[in-house]
C-alpha cells in the first residue's frame, strides 16, 4: 500500500540540565562546541562509509558500526542542529542523510539523538543514539542488518538471515510483473525491510503496532504524497506474513511493488480506491483468482443484498476501522480497475491513473481523468460499477 498496507523515544529533561546554547535555531551561530560536535560526527560518518571499524570507535560508541555495516551505502552523514549541555556532557539533535548504493536516487533523512560524552582534554565522543521524539526507527536501531541482494532487489533484514532470501526471490518475480502492467519508466529496484516482528514492524513506521495488526506489508511514503520521496521501503510485518501461502505472499510482494512503482504518478489527486485497487490489480494478474475469491466480503455483502452503492472513501481504507469494511474497501477499489481494465483496457487504465495523479488537486481529478480518459461521467461510471459488482461477485 501507498504509505499503507495490505492484507509503504520519549525523552526526559532532567535536573542536571543546564543551559542550553541558544539561538534561532536552537544554537548561536559559531558556537565552538556545536563545530566540534559536527566535525567529530563527519568523521564518524566517514568511519562507516570507509568500513573504518577503528576510526569509527575513536568517535565513540561501536554498537550502531555493527549493526549497519551490512548496508551497501552510497552517502551516510550527521547535520547538527542543536547541542545541549549536561552535568556529563551533553545531548545533540541531527539530522541523519543516507542513501542505498543502487536504490536512493536522493538521500533518506532522519531525526536522530545523540548522547554525547566528553573527555578529559576536551573531545566530545558518542555514548549513544536513539531515535529522536516521535520519529520512527531505523532497522538498525532493533539490530544487526543482514542484507540479501536480489537481481531486482535489496533484502535487509534483523532476523534470520537465511529467510531473507525468500523475500528476494519474490521481490525478484514481482517488479517485472509490475513493470508489464504499468510500464518501465521507473527505478525497477526495491528495497524491502524485514522486522522481526510485528512490534519491529509499527517502530519502523513510528505508530502503534495495533495499526498494522494483521496488514502483511507496508509501503512508506505518505499516501496522496507529493509523490517525490526519495525512496519507497517495503516493510514486512513477518507475523501476518507467515500466515500466507506461496500466491498470497507473492501477491502482497506485487501490490507493494507496485506502489513502489507508481509513486512519481501518485499525488493528493489519487483517491485511495484507486491507488489501492491498482496495485491490487496488477498484484492478482495471471494469478487465475476469481473475483468471489479475491474478494470475499464483497461478495458476502452481495449475496445479502449490500452491494454498495459508492465507490470506497479515503476513511473506509483506514487500519483501525472494522476489518470487514476494510476488506471492503480494498476489494471495491480492485474490482473498479478490474472493470476499467477489461472495457477499456490495460493501457487505458494505466492511462486514467496518470491522468488523475497528474491533476493536482482532489476535487475534479477523477471526474476529469474519467472524461478524457475514459470517456465516461462519474455517474456513468459509478452505475457500470456497481453493475459490474453485482454480476462478478453474485
Amino acid at each position: 500500500m501507498a504509505g499503507r498496507g495490505r492484507t509503504w523515544s520519549i525523552g526526559a529533561v532532567g535536573l542536571a540540565l543546564l543551559l542550553p546554547l541558544t539561538g534561532c535555531d536552537g544554537q548561536r551561530t559559531g558556537d565552538p562546541v556545536r563545530t566540534e560536535v559536527q566535525r567529530m560526527l563527519d568523521r564518524r560518518s566517514a568511519a562507516v562509509l570507509g568500513h573504518d571499524e577503528r576510526a569509527y570507535g575513536e568517535t565513540g560508541t561501536r554498537d550502531q558500526y555493527t549493526r549497519l555495516r551490512a548496508l551497501p551505502l552510497a552517502s551516510f552523514g550527521y547535520r547538527v542542529t542543536a547541542v545541549r549541555r549536561t552535568a556529563s556532557g551533553a545531548t545533540a539533535d541531527a539530522e541523519l542523510s543516507y542513501r542505498i548504493a543502487g536504490y536512493d536516487k536522493a538521500p533518506v533523512d532522519a531525526r536522530r539523538t545523540l548522547t554525547l560524552g566528553r573527555t578529559a582534554d576536551g573531545h566530545w565522543y558518542v555514548t549513544a543514539e536513539r531515535p529522536a521524539r516521535q520519529a520512527g526507527q531505523e532497522l538498525w536501531d532493533q539490530g544487526t542488518v543482514s542484507a540479501v541482494a536480489g537481481g531486482h532487489s535489496l533484502v535487509l533484514g534483523t532476523g534470520d538471515p537465511a529467510a531473507l532470501s525468500g523475500f528476494a526471490r519474490l521481490a525478484d518475480r514481482a517488479v517485472p510483473a509490475v513493470s508489464g502492467a504499468w510500464g518501465t519508466r521507473w527505478s525497477r529496484r526495491v528495497v524491502v525491510l524485514v522486522p522481526k516482528s510485528l512490534a519491529g514492524m509499527a517502530a519502523l513506521l513510528g505508530a502503534p503496532a495495533d495499526d498494522y495488526r494483521g496488514i502483511a506489508a507496508v509501503t512508506t511514503g505518505e499516501a496522496g504524497g507529493s509523490g517525490r520521496a526519495p525512496a519507497d521501503r517495503v516493510v514486512i510485518n513477518p507475523e501476518a506474513y507467515a500466515l500466507l501461502g506461496d500466491a498470497g505472499r507473492q501477491i502482497v510482494l506485487t501490490h507493494e511493488t507496485a506502489h513502489v512503482a507508481t509513486r512519481a504518478d501518485t499525488t493528493a489527486a489519487t483517491p485511495l480506491w484507486l491507488s489501492e485497487g491498482y496495485a491490487d490489480w496488477i498484484g492478482y494478474l495471471g494469478t487465475g483468482r476469481a473475483p468471489a475469491e479475491a474478494a470475499p466480503e464483497l461478495a458476502r455483502a452481495v449475496r445479502e443484498g449490500e452491494t454498495p452503492e459508492a465507490l470506497p472513501s479515503d476513511k473506509d481504507f483506514g487500519f483501525t476501522s472494522d476489518p470487514v469494511k476494510l476488506a471492503r474497501a480494498y476489494e471495491s477499489g480492485w474490482l473498479a480497475c478490474r472493470m476499467i481494465a477489461e472495457k477499456w483496457g490495460a493501457a487505458r487504465l494505466g492511462a486514467f491513473y496518470r491522468a488523475v495523479g497528474a491533476h493536482g488537486e482532489r476535487t475534479g481529478a477523477v471526474e476529469e481523468a474519467l472524461r478524457a480518459v475514459l470517456g465516461t461521467t462519474a455517474r456513468e461510471f459509478t452505475a457500470d460499477w456497481h453493475a459490474y459488482v453485482t454480476s462478478r461477485l453474485r
